[in-house]
């Protein structure tokens, strides 16, 4: 199947091992970096401490498996890729496979390493003052800035970007745990939920989770790519698909080409 072209060659494993290691060692860090191993009369983790734990990590993770897989490390970045066509249906599907995977290999171990007194650990839950529509809102608007971001910082149309992309991407997860941990414990990645939901039997408004992040990167996608900064060489397609002749057939006779043709000029200029 064209689907799944490319699938089985070792570059494509190559990617999916190194997107679950990538996924393990940010939450068995992440997740671990919350538990209060001291008396409940001493306070745990701030909020602060959890945020740059989370935020740092991602940073350093791009950084260092940037170049053995795309590093997305959360299925909402990866169904946002997958219906930008930046990635194939078949790479996202797996990447997601592998990142769901990953997440329960991280909350086993960390629940491993953790005294049972302390479980569960780290278990995004929403807010007891919070309803489940503004709890879902929290994660819309947290994935979006999160997303928003990272198609902004990896778009090849910019030359001005001078800060480390891994250290941008890092930032925006840092903020959004610093504004919502409060809130819904900040997730906006469903893997990072699922998998200590899955090692602490824990599903009360799990699909907050999955919903949330899900519509806020496909908003924070569709906004960017054909809002903000569309790429002209896309335009020039639909407007071959639905551009019509007085005859009633679609208009073949747009160029596709960059280069010296007038139209992709324009709309190159545009975007």
């Amino acid at each position: 199947m064209t689907a799944f072209k490319g699938v089985w060659t070792r570059q494509f494993w190559t990617s999916m091992a190194g997107e679950f290691l990538a996924v393990f060692i940010f939450l068995v860090v992440s997740l671990g970096c919350t538990v209060n191993l001291k008396d409940q009369a001493t306070p745990g983790p701030s909020t602060t401490h959890i945020a740059l734990c989370f935020g740092f990590s991602i940073a350093i993770l791009i950084h260092c498996f940037g170049h053995i897989c795309e590093v997305y490390l959360n299925p909402a970045v990866a169904v946002a890729m997958i219906c930008t066509k930046k990635i194939s249906m078949a790479k996202g599907v797996f990447y997601i496979i592998a990142q769901c995977m990953s997440a329960l290999a991280a909350a086993g171990t960390v629940a491993l390493v953790t005294p049972h007194s302390k479980w569960p650990v780290a278990v995004t839950q929403v807010n007891e003052n919070l309803s489940a529509g503004q709890a879902l809102l929290v994660e819309v608007f947290i994935t979006f800035q999160l997303v928003f971001t990272i198609f902004a910082s990896c778009d090849s149309k910019r030359k001005d970007i001078k800060v480390p992309i891994p250290l941008i991407i890092g930032l925006s997860v840092t903020i959004g745990h610093l504004f919502a941990i409060p809130y819904t414990g900040a997730s906006m990645n469903p893997a990072r939920s699922l998998g200590v939901a899955v090692v602490f039997n824990s599903w009360h408004n799990h699909w907050i989770y999955w919903i949330g992040p899900l519509m806020g990167a496909l908003l924070a996608a569709f906004i960017y790519e054909y809002v903000f900064c569309p790429d002209p060489e896309r335009k020039l397609k639909l407007k071959a698909i639905y551009q019509k002749s007085s005859t009633g057939v679609a208009d073949d006779s747009v160029q596709l080409t960059p280069g010296s043709n007038t139209e992709y000029s324009k709309l190159e200029a545009a975007a």
